[in-house]
């Protein structure tokens, strides 16, 4: 059965969750999961888990993003995007520096107002959904961090292309719609394109269409890679038989010498068994992804 992550450049107008379902379809695989919702007018990088590899969804939507977003000055928006209907347009009368010098503004720690078209639930309904009738809550501020905000360039007097990378809940349009209110003009998200997400860039991303043609050619599983690669950034750890059989029988290791920390945890024929934690000598299992 296939297991891996397979990065996805996805395609503009299609929801994440219709990636999910074509690539179900073509690996013939029902546990397909993605990390990070992408709106459906966005494009870019979205990593898709496919069989055992599911079991790391949940760390793979803690890690940071990045994007390149454009923003659209002079136009406010119900949705805060240019999908949604105009609620005020405005004269921009702000330049550049201007531009620049308000995004000193929404660096670090920052505070976001969810929009109403967002799938966050307030008594069991999404708030897209009471959105869609006409109706709308009050809704509270959440943290979120900027750690960078790049003004790349400007195509014209209303509208600039921003690079933001950020932290797991920060919603891009809403930053182009604060960014705009803070000019007085207004402003909205006129296209996005995510360029990292789950530690994986463009550079690791393939199309629909080439994991179409590899199914094709019976090469699609060529194209997965594997879910310990994902945890790269921990050392290994190899062990003895005696060892792995104790850790998949759900065992806590006693392994004096062992530094804390965590470790990608390999079997005799270096085959990935889970991902571990070290503590005072004392090795156990955060998640496991040999087949049971």
């Amino acid at each position: 059965m296939p297991n891996g992550i397979l990065v996805i450049d996805k395609p503009a107008d299609w929801t994440s969750m219709d990636v999910c379902a074509k690539v179900r379809g073509i690996f013939h695989e029902k546990r397909v999961g993605h990390a990070g919702t992408l709106d459906p007018m966005a494009t870019g990088v979205l990593p898709v888990f496919i069989g055992r590899a599911t079991r790391a969804v949940e760390f793979a939507s803690e890690s940071e993003k990045e994007y390149i977003a454009e923003l659209k000055l002079g136009v406010s928006t119900n949705t805060q995007d240019t999908t949604g209907q105009v609620l005020e347009e405005r004269p921009v009368t702000v330049d550049r520096e201007a531009v620049l010098a308000v995004l000193d503004r929404f660096r670090g720690d920052i505070q976001q107002i969810p929009p109403m078209y967002s799938a966050i639930k307030r008594n069991g309904k999404k708030l897209y959904e009471l959105a869609r009738k006409g109706q709308e809550v009050e809704r509270a501020a959440r943290p979120v961090r900027i750690h960078a905000l790049e003004l790349l360039e400007a195509s014209g007097p209303a509208d600039y292309r921003l690079r933001v990378r950020c932290s797991k809940g920060t919603y891009v349009r809403t930053l182009c719609h604060d960014i705009g209110a803070a000019l007085g003009c207004g402003g909205c998200m006129g296209a996005l394109r995510r360029t990292m997400a789950a530690g994986f860039s463009l550079a690791d991303a393939v199309t629909l269409e080439a994991v179409q043609a590899a199914a094709g050619r019976g090469e699609a599983e060529g194209l997965l890679l594997p879910v310990d690669a994902y945890f790269a950034g921990r050392p290994d750890l190899l062990l003895k038989p005696e060892a792995e059989k104790k850790l998949r029988n759900g065992m806590t290791l006693v392994i004096p010498a062992l530094e804390d920390g965590e470790y990608r945890v390999y079997g005799g024929d270096r085959t990935f068994l889970a991902l571990c934690r070290a503590e005072r000598g004392r090795l156990s299992t955060i998640k496991s992804f040999f087949p049971v």
